[in-house]
């Protein structure tokens, strides 16, 4: 096969005006009154030296084919993708500092378990295009819809406390932008993953709302709701700059996380620590799947070099046999 096949109607092209050219071209001769002075003979090199027309012809195509960028395919495949887009939307206010879970015995905050599960997440998916929503106070499309997998996860570990700015948990906004995202998709299953550990108290959008626009949509809702209830340990910084755990309470709005989920036909999980929250992302890496197979090639063999130096190699000829053997003396 061809890259560029059209540039191949130039091959007749230019074996015309070259046929053309050499029709059109007065060879130096010799006047004499009568041939049958001489005895014409046609000796192997003028049959030759007639014929190098032909050889410039078939160095004109062998470049012309190489212009237009022959490969061989090596490997024909079928790719199967889930049809899926996907917006992860990720809490990232003030309150997910809070250190009541852990990572290998190690006490970190709500965020930095966020973005380790999440992360695993990701690199189990295949096929489906992915977007990330950060929200606080407001709401920010960290990376729209895509399946560059590393270049998402680059953006994820991007994510930090107070990213957004000003400290606020605005649950709505998060859904809203995460359906502007989805609002071009042609995928046939849309998703939003909502993860909170708070209750909406920022944005214009109220949670219940931006969920019934996604209900009309076809859009479905996981929401998850992370960390303990009550009291838990947060660090700040005491008079002299070190950082202490003071307990402070934590409420989380479960009620509206579930009507969410029950108004899109989603589901509502509950994490308390990071294995609950691992099996939460597990499962819904089993969501239902549709299928859509793709035909593709993978990987092609260029065979432009070949063509480009059999051309080469007959010009080199041609021009030596013109200045030699078959060279025209007037």
């Amino acid at each position: 096969m061809f890259k560029d096949p059209l540039i191949l109607l130039l091959i007749p092209v230019i074996l015309v005006l070259l046929y053309l050219a050499e029709k059109k071209k007065k060879y130096p001769t010799f006047r004499y009154s009568s041939l049958q002075l001489i005895r014409p003979k046609r000796s192997w090199k003028v049959v030759m030296s007639q014929g190098l027309v032909f050889l410039r012809g078939l160095v004109l195509t062998l470049f012309i084919i190489a212009l237009a960028g022959p490969r061989l395919t090596l490997e024909r495949s079928e790719i199967t993708t889930e049809g899926l887009d996907i917006i992860l939307a990720v809490d990232a206010s003030g309150s997910m500092a809070a250190e009541d879970f852990k990572i290998k015995n190690q006490r970190v905050n709500r965020l930095a378990v966020v973005k380790n599960v999440v992360e695993d997440f990701i690199s189990k998916r295949s096929g489906d295009r992915i977007g990330l929503v950060v929200f606080a106070k407001q709401a920010y499309t960290l990376c729209p819809l895509t399946t560059d997998y590393d270049w998402l996860i680059a953006n994820l570990k991007r994510v930090e406390l107070g990213i957004i700015g000003e400290d606020g948990t605005a649950i709505g906004s998060a859904l809203a932008s995460s359906l502007g995202r989805l609002d071009k998709s042609q995928a046939k299953s849309k998703i939003i993953i909502l993860l909170t550990d708070g209750v909406n108290n920022a944005g214009k959008i109220q949670p219940l709302q931006a969920a019934k626009a996604a209900s009309s949509q076809g859009i479905k809702i996981y929401t998850i709701g992370a960390g303990s209830r009550g009291l838990v340990p947060y660090p700040v910084k005491d008079l002299f700059g070190r950082s202490v755990y003071r307990q402070v309470q934590m409420d989380l709005d479960e009620e509206t996380l579930q009507k969410i989920a029950e108004i899109t036909q989603g589901k509502y999980f509950r994490a308390t620590d990071t294995a609950s929250l691992q099996n939460i992302y597990d499962e819904i890496n089993k969501l239902e799947k549709t299928e859509i197979k793709e035909t593709g090639y993978k990987e092609y063999k260029q065979l432009f070099g070949w063509f480009l130096l059999a051309g080469m190699g007959l010009l080199f000829l041609e021009f030596i046999l013109s200045n030699t053997i078959l060279m025209r003396i007037p």
